[in-house]
C-alpha cells in the first residue's frame, strides 16, 4: 500500500478515534474512560514486551524470527531512558485529562477544530524554547488560523459558550498547548536521545497507566455517586482507533518516498470526519458558520505544514 493511501487510512482513524470520544464520554465518568482507553493500548503493547522478555513465548508460538528479533528493541533501552518516556507519559496524560473533560462538555463541531490547532502552538513554543525563525509563508498561515480561530469565538458566541472565560475552552486549549509541547518533546526523544517510534510508543502506552490511576482513585473514592461510571463498547474503540491510526502514519513515514509536508495536512483533514458527525449525527448548530471557520484552519495547517522543511 502507497504511502498517500496510509495518510488517508490515519486521517480516517483519527476521526472515528475523536467520535469514539465524544461517544464515550457524553454523560459518563472521565477517570475511569481515560484508565480502561490506555488500559486497552498498554494490553496492546505488552505483548510484544512480554515476548522480548521472554524469547521462549515467542519460539513456542512460531512467530518469525525478524518480529521477534525487532521485539529486543524494547528492552534495550536505559534506566534514564524510562524515565524519559515516563515523563512523557506524564505529559500526555496531562494533556489527555484536559481534553476528555473538555470534549465530554463542548459540542463535537467546536472542540475537535479547536484540537487541531496544535501545529500552531508547536510553532510558537518552537520559536519561544528553540530559538526557531518561522518563514514569511509560515506567518501567513499562522495569521490565517488565528483569525479563524478568532470567528470561531464568534461562532461559539451564539451557542452560549465565551471563548475566553469558559472554563471548557480553556481546558481545550491547555490540552491543545500541552499537545504541541509533546510533539516537541518526541522531536528530542526520537533525532537526539535516539530512541525508535516503537520503543516510543510502547512504553509511553504502558506508563500512561499508573499516569491515570490516582485520577481514577480519585473518582472512586470522591465521585462515584455523583458521576457513575457507565460501560459503553466506545471506549476500548478509543485505544484501538488510535492505535490503527498511529500504526499507519509510522507506516506511511518509512517510505522512502513519503513526504512528510503531505502525510500531515492529510492527518490533519481528520477534523471533518467528526465535524460531520458532530453537524449530521449530533444536531449541532451553526454549521455553515463553523465550516467557513473549518476551512481557515485547514488551509491556514496546510500553509504551515508545506512550508516545514
Amino acid at each position: 500500500m502507497d504511502w498517500i493511501s496510509l495518510s488517508l487510512i490515519s486521517a480516517f482513524f483519527l476521526g472515528c478515534y475523536d467520535i469514539a470520544k465524544k461517544q464515550s464520554l457524553s454523560g459518563n465518568a472521565v477517570p475511569i474512560v481515560l484508565l480502561c482507553n490506555v488500559s486497552v493500548a498498554a494490553f496492546v503493547w505488552m505483548l510484544p514486551i512480554l515476548l522480548a522478555q521472554f524469547p521462549l513465548m515467542g519460539q513456542t508460538l512460531a512467530l518469525p524470527d525478524p518480529w521477534l528479533e525487532s521485539t529486543r528493541l524494547l528492552l534495550e533501552i536505559s534506566g534514564g531512558d524510562h524515565l524519559l518516556l515516563f515523563a512523557k507519559s506524564t505529559l500526555v496524560g496531562c494533556s489527555w485529562i484536559a481534553a476528555f473533560y473538555a470534549i465530554k462538555h463542548l459540542p463535537l463541531s467546536i472542540a475537535t477544530p479547536i484540537r487541531s490547532t496544535s501545529p500552531i502552538w508547536t510553532i510558537l513554543l518552537a520559536v519561544l524554547l528553540m530559538r526557531e525563525q518561522p518563514n514569511p509563508l509560515q506567518w501567513v498561515g499562522l495569521t490565517i488560523t488565528l483569525v479563524a480561530f478568532l470567528i470561531f469565538s464568534r461562532v461559539g458566541a451564539k451557542e452560549g459558550i465565551r471563548f475566553h472565560r469558559d472554563p471548557w475552552i480553556i481546558l481545550i486549549l491547555i490540552a491543545t498547548a500541552l499537545g504541541a509541547l509533546s510533539s516537541l518533546y518526541d522531536k528530542y526523544l526520537l533525532q537526539v536521545v535516539k530512541l525508535s517510534p516503537a520503543v516510543v510508543q510502547a512504553w509511553f502506552s504502558v506508563y500512561l497507566v499508573p499516569v491515570m490511576i490516582p485520577l481514577a482513585l480519585h473518582w472512586y473514592f470522591l465521585e462515584r455517586k455523583s458521576t457513575p461510571f457507565e460501560w459503553r463498547w466506545s471506549i476500548p474503540a478509543i485505544a484501538i482507533f488510535l492505535t490503527i491510526a498511529d500504526y499507519a502514519y509510522f507506516c506511511a513515514i518509512t517510505d522512502q518516498e513519503a513526504l512528510i509536508s503531505v502525510i500531515s495536512p492529510i492527518r490533519r483533514s481528520s477534523i471533518i470526519i467528526p465535524f460531520l458527525f458532530g453537524v449530521i449525527g449530533l444536531n449541532e448548530a451553526n454549521w455553515r458558520a463553523k465550516s467557513v471557520c473549518v476551512a481557515g484552519l485547514l488551509i491556514g495547517i496546510l500553509l504551515l505544514s508545506y512550508s516545514t522543511p
